[in-house]
């Protein structure tokens, strides 16, 4: 029983966890990203996720959340999103 309230505790307090206040940096596209990327996802991920992806990767990581998630994103806000990644968040490619 101890158990099960314990789960049941953390399953409740996951929900809050996902809507904290994250801002992100400003520059055009951050609407779009925030009101986009929040629905699933804590924006955090972004910033975590900065210091490795580069722009390719970017891009790649939408594809992904378009393809392979089914986030509902039109081709011109999937582009916004990606151009605002790629230049607020991308980390410099590997030589």
């Amino acid at each position: 029983m101890v158990r099960f309230l314990l789960v049941a505790s953390l399953l409740c307090a996951t929900p809050v966890l996902a809507q904290e206040d994250v801002t992100l940096k400003p520059g055009p596209g951050q609407d779009a990203v925030t009101t986009t990327c929040a629905i699933c996802h804590t924006l955090n991920y972004i910033r975590m996720n900065s210091v490795f992806l580069t722009p390719d990767a970017w891009q790649a990581e939408v594809a992904k959340m378009r393809d392979g998630y089914g986030a509902p994103i039109d081709d011109d806000t999937a582009s916004t999103i990606v151009k605002y990644l790629t230049a607020t968040y991308a980390a410099q490619p590997k030589s």
